[in-house]
């Protein structure tokens, strides 16, 4: 139900949710675990998805991100990755950005966004970075 609320607040929102599921978890290995059950339930991408335009670079393991503009000018962001916690973590990226314009989307500090969710301190630097890349080819496509 749409109550008047701009979206840039839904974004928030969606962060927020995503905060309060991954703060049930006291011990990283239970987010992780939280990480491969989203992985699980992510549709993924078609194989011919999967193409060099799509890649998203910086990730240690093999990530993509595909977009569909749809006519309310808002986008929708598929993933897919080999590795089952960065799908997982791609699959966080869809549950923030998919709904939204493209200046909702540039308006996310992707440096803030793990802090905001919990994760900063549970994931590897080379994921950190990799989600850093996606957040940023999200931002690039949705210009």
């Amino acid at each position: 139900m749409d109550n008047g609320k701009d979206k840039e607040m839904t974004i928030q929102t969606s962060i927020s949710e995503l905060a309060e599921l991954f703060a049930i978890f006291d011990d990283p290995k239970d987010k992780f675990v939280q990480l491969m059950d989203m992985a699980r339930e992510s549709a993924g991408l078609k194989e011919n998805d999967q193409t060099e335009q799509n890649k998203i670079y910086g990730c240690t393991s093999q990530a993509w991100v595909v977009a569909k503009l749809a006519t309310d000018r808002t986008y929708q962001f598929r993933t897919d990755s080999d590795a089952l916690i960065v799908k997982g973590l791609l699959n966080v990226l869809e549950r923030i950005f998919n709904g939204h314009s493209s200046t909702e989307i540039q308006s996310v500090n992707g440096k803030t966004v793990l802090d905001s969710i919990g994760l900063d301190g549970s994931i590897s630097n080379q994921r950190t970075n990799g989600f850093a890349s996606a957040i940023q080819k999200i931002q690039q496509i949705a210009v």
